[in-house]
């Protein structure tokens, strides 16, 4: 449930962003996904479209049409504010450290990370007692 005073103060960040409800164009559409007859049958996604900007953010969040409205509006403020303080979006931070993660090795690094493993294999083996 969202709260007046949460209500209030979405209302405030939309309007220090420049944010105003004839700039917004707002259409309720189908969900899709899981839920079976109930999802196909309410139209509780919300689709809205910030005019001066294009800026297209659909919000399925929650079963409630109220709720998704709310989120709906915070997920627009969330992208005009970055792109007005030219930050990188969460989830484009998120990508971004994904692909470093998943890069290649330079020869350099494979070379010195085999050459700790050889050195730590050495130092296992000579632990390990003798039998004879």
């Amino acid at each position: 449930m969202i709260t007046p005073e949460k209500q209030n103060k979405l209302e405030g960040r939309m309007r220090r962003l420049g944010i105003f409800e004839p700039d917004l164009e707002e259409q309720f559409i189908r969900g899709t996904g899981h839920g079976g007859q109930k999802i196909n049958k309410t139209s509780s996604t919300v689709l809205l479209r910030h005019i001066p900007t294009g800026i297209v953010v659909r919000c399925q969040a929650s079963r409630s049409q109220v709720e998704n409205r709310f989120f709906a509006r915070r997920l627009l403020a969330d992208k005009i504010e970055a792109q007005i303080l030219g930050k990188r979006s969460v989830e484009q931070q998120q990508r971004e450290k994904i692909r470093r993660q998943k890069r290649k090795r330079s020869k350099r690094a494979k070379e010195k990370m085999l050459q700790t493993k050889h050195h730590r294999s050495k130092i296992l083996a000579n632990r390990q007692v003798s039998k004879e």
